[in-house]
C-alpha cells in the first residue's frame, strides 16, 4: 500500500467485524456491517433514512423487519455460489437471527435513501433468481452475481453485487470511475469493496486493489488486501482488483450516491479503455463458464 490510506480499512482479525458508516470522514452515502452471529444469537439494528440488503457470507439465518420474516438458506462460503438475500426497508428495526448450530457470517449493506422509491416491506430474493454474468475475457474474466442491481432489486438508491476473480485474473479492469453526474453517461456513486480470499490449506491469501485520481481530485491507493479488509472509493479511477496466482478473490460491492437516478453508469480511463476491444479475440476463462458458480 502507498502509505496508510484512510480509504483502506483493515479487518478486526479477532472479532471479524467490519463497520463502514457516515462516521468515516468524507463518507456519506453507503454503509456496511459484517458480523459473526453465534448460534441462538440475534443481531438487531435500525437504519434511519437508509435501506439495506442482508447478504449471508457463511451459513444462513432468519431476517425479521416490520412484523415480517424471511429465512435465508445462505451458503457454505462466498466461493460456493450465489445466495438468497433480503431487502431491508428504511426506518425499520430489523433483526438477523441465527437459528442453526454453527456461527454464521452476515454482511448488511446499506445506502442513504434520497428519493421516494424505497419499498416499505421486507423482501427475499432467491439464490436461483440472481442473474449470473461472466464479464471480460482471458485473464480479465470475472463472474458477477447481480443480486442488488437495477432491474433485479427494487430499491431507492442502493446498488450491490458480488464478484469472483479466479487466481491469476484481474477484475475492475479497465480502470473506471463513477464520480460525476452526467445524464446518460456517468452517475455519481461511492463504492465499497469488501474482500474475502481463498487458497490452499495453510496459506495466507492476499490480493491487491488500485484506486487513483486526478490532479484536481487526488486519491492514491495501492493496497494489499486480506480476508475481511475493505477499500473505499469516494471518487477516482478504480481498478484493477488483482488475484495473484494461487488465490481466488471475492469482493462485495456496495454503491450509492446523491443523484435522483438509480443507475450504474461508468466511464473508463481513456488510457486503458482499448482493453475492452481486445477481449473480442479472447475466450472467457473456462473456470467461470461451467455453471452457476
Amino acid at each position: 500500500m502507498t502509505g496508510q490510506s484512510p480509504w483502506v480499512l483493515r479487518a478486526d482479525r479477532g472479532a471479524g467485524e467490519v463497520t463502514v458508516d457516515e462516521t468515516i470522514p468524507g463518507w456519506r452515502h453507503t454503509g456496511l456491517l459484517v458480523r459473526e452471529v453465534a448460534p441462538g444469537a440475534r443481531l438487531t439494528e435500525r437504519f434511519a433514512d437508509r435501506e439495506g440488503i442482508v447478504v449471508p457470507l457463511r451459513g444462513g439465518a432468519a431476517v425479521e423487519a416490520g412484523g415480517e420474516r424471511v429465512v435465508l438458506a445462505g451458503r457454505e462460503s462466498v466461493f460456493a455460489g450465489p445466495t438468497d438475500v433480503a431487502y431491508l426497508p428504511p426506518d425499520t428495526e430489523w433483526s438477523v437471527i441465527n437459528e442453526g448450530e454453527r456461527p454464521v457470517r452476515i454482511a448488511v449493506a446499506s445506502a442513504e435513501v434520497t428519493g421516494d422509491g424505497a419499498p416499505d416491506r421486507l423482501a427475499r430474493i432467491a439464490a436461483d433468481a440472481v442473474p449470473i454474468e461472466v464479464r471480460g475475457a482471458g485473464r480479465a474474466t470475472r463472474l458477477v452475481r447481480n443480486f442488488g442491481t437495477p432491474g433485479v432489486l427494487d430499491a431507492d438508491s442502493i446498488i450491490a453485487c458480488e464478484v469472483i476473480t479466479p487466481a491469476g485474473n484481474w477484475s475492475s479492469w479497465p480502470p473506471h470511475k463513477h464520480d460525476t453526474e452526467r445524464p446518460g453517461v456517468e452517475t455519481q456513486l461511492e463504492e465499497i469493496y469488501y474482500f474475502e480470499l481463498t487458497g490452499p490449506a495453510g496459506t495466507e491469501p492476499i490480493g491487491y486493489q488500485r484506486v487513483y485520481g486526478t490532479d484536481e481530485r487526488p486519491i492514491d491507493v495501492l493496497a494489499e488486501v486480506r480476508g475481511g479488509d475493505v477499500v473505499l472509493v469516494p471518487h477516482g479511477w478504480h481498478g484493477p482488483a488483482m488475484a495473484p496466482t494461487g488465490y481466488d478473490m471475492y469482493y462485495l460491492n456496495v454503491m450509492a450516491g446523491p443523484g435522483a437516478e438509480r443507475a450504474w453508469l461508468i466511464c473508463d480511463d481513456p488510457a486503458h479503455a482499448w482493453v475492452r476491444d481486445d477481449w473480442a479475440g479472447q475466450a472467457p476463462d473456462p473456470r467461470l463458464t461451467g455453471g452457476r458458480s
